[in-house]
């Protein structure tokens, strides 16, 4: 109930107001070019900077798996039919990108050619018949109702992430009961866990103890502790964590694997009762995994592997080697 308030707060009510309203005198209240601060234009411009990345990031998400892009059984009923007269939030995204013209010159001056330009948002996907949305414009709700809820930090680029292997896990629950209210848990969960990770998509405060520079300096030395001749060939060849323990860290490995992989380490990494200081170990075991190769490499060639070590370790050897070096 306390979620579906937010979405007619933050999104049913805004969209119903997206025409600007004439008083009684017959002049416009409000309208795009008001420079009141106050003025419902400048708020809902300052959410569509927000809400173009949101949607660009959920369209993509997990590519490899359709089910982003397949149908909802739930969809939110006040915003999905076209009678409904809400302005959805994809169709605020397509409205705020604007048609552009070429310019060309010839031997008698130049002269404007008006070809749109104009983005197709839908060109890659199937457009769904009115009544339904995908499960990715559900995740896009998710992430603008928290944006909306925390100004502070809004939206950050890899939230998505985040909160899809959330989504995708209620939403395929067994139990239909459980799957009806998939959106507003997913939320809740989701937020509960940026409260814990949150400082690693705050920029200024990467440099502090509790910001991702302090987390990957941890990382290190715990590759420095249980296998000092890595931890030298990685100073040698100047493989900076930065480079890829920032993405393993900030994202909770969630782009390293396979969907069904990443599941099976959040649960490891969520049963942590120290609060995700497993997760420097499953990196730290990650590294190890594939010593011999970085021992013998250069740096391109190590780069190339760390990026991609999904595909050059085996993920039970590395939690079990992981568990092994955290009892120590």
């Amino acid at each position: 109930n306390l979620y579906k308030q937010y979405i007619d707060e933050m999104i049913i009510l805004p969209g119903k107001k997206t025409k600007s309203k004439e008083s009684a005198s017959g002049q416009l209240e409000d309208h795009p070019l008001n420079l009141n601060p106050d003025s419902e234009w400048s708020g809902t411009f300052r959410d569509n900077e927000q809400l173009i990345q949101i949607d660009k990031d959920c369209r993509r998400l997990c590519p490899d798996l359709s089910f982003f892009q397949q149908a909802t059984d739930f969809p939110c009923e006040e915003l999905v039919h076209s009678s409904s007269n809400v302005e959805t939030l994809h169709k605020r995204v397509e409205q705020c990108v604007l048609q552009s013209e070429t310019v060309a010159k010839n031997r008698m001056g130049t002269y404007y050619n008006t070809v749109s330009k104009k983005r197709t948002l839908n060109e890659q996907y199937a457009v769904l018949p009115d009544g339904k949305e995908a499960h990715w414009e559900v995740v896009e709700r998710i992430l603008f109702v928290y944006a909306k809820l925390n100004p502070g930090l809004g939206y950050v680029q890899g939230m998505n992430e985040i909160l899809g292997p959330i989504y995708y896990t209620f939403a395929t629950d067994p139990d239909q009961d459980c799957r009806e209210f998939a959106e507003a848990d997913s939320f809740f969960c989701f937020t509960s866990l940026m409260a814990e990770i949150r400082d690693f998509f705050i920029k200024t405060l990467d440099d502090s103890q509790y910001g991702i520079g302090s987390k990957m300096c941890h990382l290190m030395e715990l590759v420095k502790q249980f296998d000092r001749p890595l931890w030298q060939s990685l100073q040698d060849q100047e493989l900076k964590p930065q480079f890829y323990a920032f993405r393993w860290i900030t994202l909770l490995l969630s782009q390293e694997f396979e969907l069904p992989d990443v599941l099976r380490i959040w649960d490891s990494l969520f049963a942590d009762s120290n609060r995700f200081e497993f997760l420097h170990f499953v990196c730290c075991a990650m590294l190890m995994s594939v010593r011999n190769e970085l021992l013998r490499g250069d740096f391109p060639n190590s780069m190339k592997l760390v990026q991609n070590t999904s595909s050059s370790i085996d993920l039970e050897q590395v939690l079990t080697k992981a568990r092994e070096l955290y009892s120590m």
